[in-house]
């Protein structure tokens, strides 16, 4: 059979061992370099110009794919074990809110029972829920944080690496991160606001942009190409001037020479929104287009 070995960035020094033992069973292996950001992220354009019968996935959990795909992938979860005695550092802060929603990353999901059991032992309540697209229960991704909207949590507390998940929780309650590699623990609601006061601010500069574009990429997991089309009639119904961009990668040094657009409406990974100060201009995602909409309407009543 012959395989294609996709890894994110942080696993490519394992790719040669994975494709060895393949290679070793009698199959015909090619690896990816293209990079990966998640789950909806699959390398179908290099798979199918090598009539690849399988992508080998590495790294992330199982994710729904709306459009159908031809070439069967098989995901590889990487598992990477928590010290539980570490969160001891918690307990001092985390005690007086009684009850909390935990949040993590596939790579740390199988530990939720016993970091459920460690807090329970001292006298703090872990809720758990399953969110919309990931895998597991208590996983979030960079686009899906539905896991921690439990109401009788009075705080939500994250357990993994970086900023990037918990940048996603959008919660009116304390988020703390636990970071079980560095051991470092705090409250992160203030970052939070700076990125929710960042897309306020991009909002408000894209109502006086004249020219959008729309960006498609053509990513499995990402491609929203009838939300695209919503987006450009809604633009010209404001008035303004839209023309759709579609690339696989949405990269914002090639966009930028389209020197025409004044902001962009981005209908990919909603997290694209956040590089706004590599794209230079105002991006939004669908809902922002919405909320612009409803402010322009607002305005033109008064």
């Amino acid at each position: 059979m012959k395989i294609l070995l996709q890894f994110p960035e942080g696993l490519k020094k394992h790719a040669l061992k994975h494709a060895h033992k393949l290679e070793a069973d009698g199959h015909e292996v090619f690896l990816s370099a293209s990079p990966s950001y998640g789950a909806c992220d699959l390398a179908l354009g290099e798979a199918e110009a090598l009539g690849a019968d399988e992508i080998v996935h590495f790294g992330h959990a199982k994710f729904p794919i709306a459009q159908p795909v031809k070439i069967p992938i098989e995901y590889i979860e990487w598992k990477v074990d928590v010290k539980v005695e570490d969160l001891a550092a918690t307990l001092q802060e985390l005690k007086g809110y009684g009850k909390i929603a935990l949040a993590t990353t596939v790579q740390h999901t199988h530990e939720i029972p016993r970091i459920k059991e460690f807090f329970k032992s001292n006298g703090i309540e872990v809720l758990t829920k399953k969110g919309i697209l990931p895998a597991h229960e208590g996983q979030i991704l960079g686009c899906d944080s539905t896991a921690i909207k439990i109401p009788e949590a009075k705080a939500v507390l994250y357990v993994g690496d970086g900023m990037f998940h918990p940048l996603a929780i959008e919660e009116n309650k304390p988020v703390y991160i636990f970071n079980p590699y560095t051991k470092e623990f705090r409250c992160v609601n203030e970052d939070i606001e700076r990125l929710r006061k960042k897309r306020r601010g991009a909002l408000a500069a894209a109502i006086s942009a004249k020219t959008f574009g729309v960006l498609v990429s053509t990513k499995p997991g990402q491609f929203r190409m009838q939300v695209a089309k919503w987006a450009k009639k809604e633009l010209e119904k404001l008035g303004k001037e839209a023309q759709i961009i579609v690339s696989n990668e949405l990269n914002p040094y090639s966009i930028a020479n389209f020197s025409v657009f004044e902001a962009y409406v981005n209908t990919a990974c909603p997290r694209i929104a956040d590089d706004l100060d590599l794209f230079g201009k105002p991006i939004l995602n669908p809902d922002m287009l919405e909320e612009m909409t409803k402010t322009i309407a607002e305005a033109g009543k008064h």
